[in-house]
């Protein structure tokens, strides 16, 4: 009998399914997204831990460059194939909280999600760096999302 219950002990933890230990995604809600209760708190809420200074920037600048960003949003985030994030015009909403929601979770037609690739501290300097650039002076009039 003890043989049996400790086979079936051994059974039992050997089929408990293993937790990866992954670091748990920011708490950022977007009004695009409606949860299961219907609640929509708004990612705007949520407040970049960093502040902004040229050194930060700069760092966000690099990191925007290092993980190819670029590629799709052309040097300097004017747009490629992917669309311009300086020319102030924010499909999803321009707050810190909105453009990390953007990033870590991806959007659709194209952005895909870097949340568990790129470091959440990683993407707030980004996002430090995306609010820094300013829009052209001589683009034409176009109508915000």
């Amino acid at each position: 009998m003890a043989v049996r219950a400790q086979v079936t002990c051994l059974l039992v933890l050997a089929a408990a399914p293993v937790v990866a230990q992954q670091p748990a995604p920011p708490a950022v809600r977007s009004e695009a997204h409606v949860s299961v209760g219907g609640n929509l708190p708004p990612a705007s809420e949520l407040r970049n831990p960093i502040k902004p200074d040229s050194g930060t920037v700069e760092e966000g600048r690099k990191l925007f460059a290092g993980f190819n960003c670029e590629g799709c949003h052309g040097g300097g985030a004017v747009g490629n194939m992917g669309p311009s994030l300086a020319d102030g015009r924010w499909r999803y909403g321009g707050s810190d909280g909105e453009i990390l929601h953007s990033i870590f979770f991806g959007r659709p037609r194209g952005m895909p999600a870097f949340g568990g690739t790129i470091p959440t501290e990683s993407i707030w300097r980004i996002v430090i760096y995306l609010r820094s650039l300013q829009p052209a002076k001589d683009t034409l009039a176009t109508t915000a999302w």
